[in-house]
């Protein structure tokens, strides 16, 4: 049997074929469904109209399947009214977010484990991407982690973080956080 050819993106008429038209609902669906797990004050700066943010919010309160399925449709249909690129772009931001927490705090991890396994380079690496930083605080924090790390721990008892170790994490992601400062030499826009 031969395969068959896809559908044409648009008929006869110069219209999105009907294959294309589904897509397109079923992705302003998947949209809706999307929005209604977004919190209520972002879902307030978004430029919604007032019967479509309504109904992305009775989609949160239904609780049937039949009846979100309903309301879904619903949705997906005064969605067709809507601007949807900012509706993406505000739920692409809201699934990036827990992303870019987790990696910060990876490269936190890899900053300090750096700091701590006596690498004067790491030191010397963070110091000129962030020349800003409270050295001494910084050599400070990383001298007692390594000390304290090299105290031995009670017999049969696994070896607790200690404090300066916490410390020092916190120290670094709050550096990461903050934005890196201009470099001498440097301009920014």
């Amino acid at each position: 049997m031969p395969a068959r050819e896809p559908d044409a993106p648009v008929d006869d008429a110069g219209r999105p074929s009907k294959t294309r038209r589904k897509r397109d609902a079923h992705d302003l669906q998947e949209l809706g469904r999307d929005l209604a797990l977004l919190s209520e004050p972002r879902l307030a700066q978004l430029p919604l109209g007032e019967t479509l943010r309504d109904a992305v919010l009775e989609l949160r309160r239904t609780r049937t399947h039949e009846g979100r399925r309903r309301q879904l449709q619903f949705v997906g249909k005064l969605m067709r009214q809507a601007d949807a690129d900012p509706l993406r772009e505000a739920v692409a931001q809201m699934k990036l977010g827990p992303a870019r927490d987790s990696l910060q705090l990876h490269e936190a991890e890899r900053w300090r484990s750096a700091l701590l396994d006596d690498e004067d380079e790491a030191l010397a690496r963070w110091v000129r991407q962030w020349p800003g930083t409270d050295l001494q605080r910084l050599r400070t924090l990383v001298r007692q982690a390594r000390a304290e790390r090299r105290e031995p721990s009670a017999p049969g008892q696994a070896q607790r973080q200690s404090r300066a170790w916490r410390e020092l994490f916190r120290f670094v992601r709050q550096q990461l956080e903050a934005p890196p400062e201009t470099q001498p030499g440097e301009h920014h826009a």
